[in-house]
């Protein structure tokens, strides 16, 4: 049996121990509660994997999402503003399809963080309650806010998964 033709070498597996990286606190600039841990970062593919621990009364702005969103509730509790019959508890898993809009809150009666772990594709397009645009969140939004956090604040640097940039040339190089 002949195995596919590999276009990429791996030579190390590539992945990421939680336990031995840092948790960055209070992470996401204007909003406060938030710490975040990031995964994979691929700002070519618009892709981004995050641990996230929302603290109590954590509200974020409401959005609309370019791109499918997977998210796994590890422990605690948050909901949807527009969805309070729906709470996302320990175990939870929720598909958001692309064009889904909704502003996610963690009740100010939980007694600790909410851990999620979230894969992303596309981008947060965020709203004010007034629904004026605020900004986009999307992989290279997050890598500069997290660059910008540890510089600032001089933390210990993240070290997440990214794919290296696209070079058109380098396989014309190989060949040679």
């Amino acid at each position: 049996m002949t195995t596919p033709n590999q276009v990429f070498d791996h030579h190390e597996l590539l992945y990421i121990s939680s336990k031995n990286q840092p948790v960055y606190e209070d992470a996401m600039p204007g909003v406060p509660g938030i710490d975040v841990q990031p995964l994979f970062l691929d700002p070519h593919n618009g892709v981004w994997v995050l641990k996230v621990w929302f603290h109590p009364g954590v509200v974020l702005p409401r959005h609309y999402h370019t791109g499918t969103v997977h998210l796994f509730t590890i422990s605690g509790h948050w909901e949807y503003v527009e969805y309070p019959n729906d709470p996302q508890t320990d175990g939870c898993y929720l598909y958001e399809p692309g064009g889904s809009i909704h502003q996610f809150m963690t009740p100010e009666t939980n007694t600790k963080p909410t851990e999620t772990l979230m894969v992303v594709q596309g981008a947060n397009i965020n709203f004010d309650n007034d629904g004026n645009y605020l900004g986009i969140m999307d992989a290279s939004d997050i890598m500069c806010m997290l660059d910008n956090l540890i510089r600032e604040r001089g933390l210990e640097p993240a070290n997440y998964i990214t794919p290296p940039q696209p070079d058109h040339n380098a396989r014309v190089r190989n060949l040679k």
